[in-house]
């Protein structure tokens, strides 16, 4: 089966012990919204806050993030197949910023982890891209803090991050915001941290 992928620009690279290797894309807002709008229409989705948008919809939101110089999508992908959807972002130009003492080298990541194949769950998989995911922002962005703000309901997504080695900080309330294409409701979020000297090595 060829890689639909393979000549897809790529700007992080990494095996995975077990799993193979994961390369890290920018999101294309055209070619990849179909796929996209799959993951986040379903109701394991619902705190991406996509539910109920179209397929336009959903390449429009991207293509918009393309725009900007401080907010960024991925594509995470392996074996030629779509693994995860990456989002990064400067707190100081996000909500999240009016909530917490932003530092220098702080990014904010938001990861939304493909649903399962015919195969099932993989155990260990979403841990396997989320290291993929750390050594990328935090060492080839050279940044030295992540900064998570997942659902405060959300409990499943803020345990897996602990078991990363996040440290929970504060519950905060994110305030609504109008953007381009999307509204964002008021949300209660318990923000997570990982420093780079965690990483050790």
């Amino acid at each position: 089966m060829s890689d639909p992928y393979v000549s897809r620009e790529t700007v992080h690279e990494q095996e995975v012990e077990g799993f193979g290797t994961v390369r890290v894309l920018p999101l294309d807002p055209e070619r990849d919204a179909e796929v996209i709008h799959a993951w986040v229409s379903e109701e394991r989705a619902a705190f991406w806050g996509m539910n109920g948008l179209t397929r336009d919809q959903v390449a429009e939101i991207y293509a918009h993030l393309d725009t900007l110089d401080t907010h960024h999508a991925y594509l995470l992908v392996t074996d030629g197949a779509p693994a995860a959807l990456l989002q990064t972002y400067e707190p100081s130009a996000d909500r999240v910023g009016e909530c917490y003492p932003v530092e220098p080298g702080d990014i904010g990541v938001h990861l939304l982890v493909a649903p399962a194949g015919p195969q099932g769950a993989r155990p260990g998989w979403t841990a396997a891209l989320a290291s993929v995911v750390t050594s990328y922002v935090l060492v080839g962005l050279d940044r030295t803090r992540i900064v998570i703000d997942p659902d405060v309901r959300n409990e499943a997504a803020i345990a897996r991050f602990v078991r990363q080695g996040f440290t929970a900080g504060p519950v905060v309330v994110l305030p609504e915001v109008d953007l381009p294409d999307v509204h964002l409701p008021e949300k209660k979020a318990q923000l997570a941290f990982l420093h780079r000297d965690s990483l050790g090595g």
